[in-house]
């Protein structure tokens, strides 16, 4: 039997998952709706809120009563609406990327690396830039302030302490960018989407993996990207599998 599946947003992103759910045998989008919501939409298995964070409440009171797990891809809401318990799964996702996912943890290593480089007596400037389409409203984006924590944190640093700047331009589809700048060297990350497919088809991953979670709770993508990422991010040596023989460590550091 299809997963049951419902739309709080109609707008770009919101109509690019339906279409992408529409094609596939495993979904049934039930109802898909816009700023003005029936007062008796149908329970479904998983919804998905890619709305505004004005309606983010609103949404996740209706989850609550309907029994429906819920993601949620606004920004802009208080995340004091999903402390506590929770009675169904919510998964909190400012952007659906596991590209973005994997920037993230990066960009928490690259924090390490500037405060052992702060550390050693040289300046360092640390910085996330943005750019997204004009029609955007919120600045900076939810993604450019998840890496701009995740920079901090790395660095042991405050929020403040990370230059934020966003641009809103023409049809961009999402660019992130992390940077970490001494006088001898800039340290570069970054993200560009070329499509809105990308976070569509990120959308309805995270709400197929929703549904498979034991217990109802608070959950992120980076719980989900945790089970892609993982043996990306384990021990390197190991990876990289057994030496030829006759290279040592050195040799291969200036291969």
């Amino acid at each position: 039997m299809p997963t049951s599946l419902g739309l709080f947003g109609t707008g770009r992103l919101g109509s690019a998952i339906r279409r992408l759910a529409d094609a596939r045998d495993d979904l049934e989008v039930r109802w898909a709706v816009g700023r003005e919501r029936p007062e008796d939409l149908e329970a479904v298995d998983v919804a998905i809120d890619v709305s505004t964070g004005a309606a983010v409440a609103d949404h996740l009171a209706w989850a609550r009563g309907a029994g429906t797990d819920l993601v949620i891809g606004a920004t802009g809401w208080d995340p004091a609406l999903v402390d506590g318990d929770l009675p169904v799964r919510v998964l909190v996702a400012p952007n659906f990327s596991l590209g973005v996912a994997l920037v993230r943890r990066l960009t928490g290593v690259l924090g390490a690396y500037a405060a052992a480089t702060d550390g050693a007596g040289t300046d360092v400037d640390l910085a996330v830039t943005e750019s997204h389409h004009r029609h955007k409203v919120d600045a900076p984006s939810g993604t450019a302030l998840a890496l701009r924590e995740a920079l901090a944190r790395g660095a042991g640093t405050r929020l403040e302490d990370v230059q934020t700047t966003s641009l809103r331009l023409g049809e961009i589809v999402g660019d992130h960018e992390v940077v970490v700048t001494t006088a001898l060297e800039t340290l570069t990350l970054r993200h560009t989407a070329h499509d809105r497919d990308l976070f569509a088809a990120g959308a309805l991953t995270a709400a197929g993996w929703l549904t498979t979670r034991p217990h109802p709770g608070l959950f992120t993508l980076d719980d989900l990207a945790e089970d892609h990422l993982r043996p990306l991010l384990g021990d390197p040596a190991q990876q990289a599998g057994p030496r030829p023989a006759g290279r040592s460590a050195t040799a291969d550091a200036h291969a």
